[in-house]
């Protein structure tokens, strides 16, 4: 009796030791996994510390260079000049063109008159309006022919303005004729009674447009020695000479 109980004993003992030992073989391996008693790791989860697939850590770009700062670098081409309209150029003289500049006067574009000054004696004035709408340029002195002569009047070089006389729209130019000069009589005097009134253009020789005829005033008298002045701005400036 006593025989059959140390064998159950000694038979539990054994049992009980085999328990322990397949514990402690559990923990090992457990341990080596990394997987505490008891839990699975779910489907899709990751470790942590692990990206997700396409994601990027922080202060890591997505080629795995170090550092983007995030801010994009938008290059404008603009090159805010705006421009503005037009250069602005106007007439600065009354009916010009839009760069200043100005017609030539002629007798498309003027009206004449003479008269006879008391003073100074043996003058007549010449005058000049502009008719048309945009100013012109009364260039060098007028070219004066009387009657059926030949040659244009001379000019008085010393009356030369500094500046050309420009007319605009209404406005007048003026040159004083001298009818005899220094020789008297001896200068081949007569009795005129018409009058050429040419223009003379920017540049070169000879005459431009259309010239003007007037009468001349009754018992007009010049010689050979008669003259004419530069156009004036003034019949005062005309009148000096």
């Amino acid at each position: 009796m006593r025989t059959v109980r140390s064998r159950t004993a000694a038979a539990a003992t054994a049992a009980l030791l085999a328990g322990f030992s397949l514990s402690a073989c559990q923990g090992d391996s457990e341990a080596a996994s990394g997987t505490p008693s008891g839990a699975r790791p779910e489907a899709g989860a990751t470790a942590s510390g692990a990206t997700e697939s396409g994601a990027t850590p922080s202060g890591a770009t997505a080629n795995g260079k170090p550092g983007g700062t995030g801010k994009t670098q938008g290059e404008g081409s603009g090159n805010g000049q705006g421009a503005s309209g037009g250069q602005g150029k106007s007439a600065g003289k009354g009916g010009g063109t839009a760069d200043g500049s100005a017609d030539t006067c002629t007798g498309a574009n003027t009206k004449a008159v003479i008269t006879k000054v008391t003073r100074p004696i043996n003058h007549l004035l010449l005058t000049i309006t502009n008719t048309g709408s945009r100013s012109c340029h009364a260039y060098s002195a007028p070219l004066l022919r009387f009657d059926d002569e030949q040659s244009a009047t001379r000019i008085m070089e010393d009356s030369q303005p500094q500046a050309v006389v420009t007319l605009a729209p209404g406005r007048s130019a003026y040159a004083s004729i001298l009818l005899s000069g220094e020789g008297g009589d001896d200068s081949g005097g007569r009795t005129a009674q018409r009058l050429e009134v040419h223009f003379a253009p920017r540049s070169g020789s000879g005459s431009t447009g259309t010239p003007l005829k007037l009468t001349l005033p009754a018992g007009t008298h010049k010689d050979n020695d008669a003259a004419v002045t530069y156009w004036q701005g003034s019949a005062s400036d005309a009148l000096t000479y």
